[in-house]
């Protein structure tokens, strides 16, 4: 039981780590429409850093030699996946949903994000089984990798379309799947454990979309050279962030 209570309490804190966004609201709007780009080219360097610094190591790592072909594989599939599903999305817009100004990767960056929060549950589950002070270091990773990522993504949902205080809610909605990802975790991991195999590189495969396809094409129509200049550094620097963090 003490092992569940940790697993709850560290997926409980990791989840409220998403409500990190609500400090834009002490910004007035003339000054969040500012930052956003900048948050965006933060989160497209946070994406690709943590694709192929952390999802992808770790998932080769799991598998060995013999079965890295498998992991990109799976990177190619979560690519793929993506691209279907935001065409899906792009069209739903026009001929369903009544906010067609909000841009289809607000939904891949939730989407994406609960999986992410999910696989996050369950490694801090493992990890807690192994030891309470690996359960620990882990939540503490995660947590160092979640802050800065969480800001990222709130100001994506924003620029996206989506009201702050929305994008608040449902980005909180997103990262409670970490305490599901953990309580499944502590229950089943002997069963779906094999799985993290594949849903890592699946996930990357996602973060890559994401930032390839949507984030970097809108930081690249800043036409101004010192904005221009600016948001490259702060993509550099959300891809070095992720590295520090491995």
């Amino acid at each position: 039981m003490v092992v569940l209570l940790s697993i709850l309490v560290s997926t409980i804190i990791i989840s409220a780590v998403s409500f990190v966004g609500v400090l834009t609201l002490l910004f007035k709007e003339k000054t969040i429409n500012k930052i956003l780009l900048v948050l965006v080219a933060f989160s497209a360097g946070a994406l690709t850093g943590g694709a192929f610094l952390h999802l992808l190591p770790e998932a080769i790592d799991e598998v060995g030699n013999n079965g890295i072909a498998a992991v990109f594989i799976w990177t190619i599939v979560g690519f793929c996946v993506f691209f279907i599903l935001e065409k899906f999305i792009h069209w739903h817009h026009h001929h369903a949903l009544e906010h067609p100004e909000i841009k289809p990767f607000s939904y891949l960056i939730l989407f994406s994000d609960t999986l992410h929060n999910f696989i996050d549950g369950l490694v801090i589950a493992a990890s807690f089984l192994v030891a309470f002070p690996v359960g620990l270091a882990t939540v503490f990773a995660v947590a160092m990798h979640e802050i800065p990522q969480e800001l990222g993504d709130f100001g994506v949902l924003v620029y996206g379309g989506l009201k702050k205080k929305k994008a608040l809610i449902l980005n909180f909605i997103s990262a409670v799947f970490a305490v599901l990802g953990g309580i499944i975790g502590f229950f089943l991991f002997e069963k779906i454990g094999a799985l993290v195999i594949y849903l890592l590189p699946f996930t990357a495969g996602n973060f890559i979309y994401i930032a390839s396809s949507d984030l970097i094409p809108e930081i690249k129509q800043e036409t101004d050279i010192k904005k221009s200049l600016t948001t490259f550094f702060v993509f550099l620097l959300g891809i070095i962030f992720m590295f520090v963090l491995k």
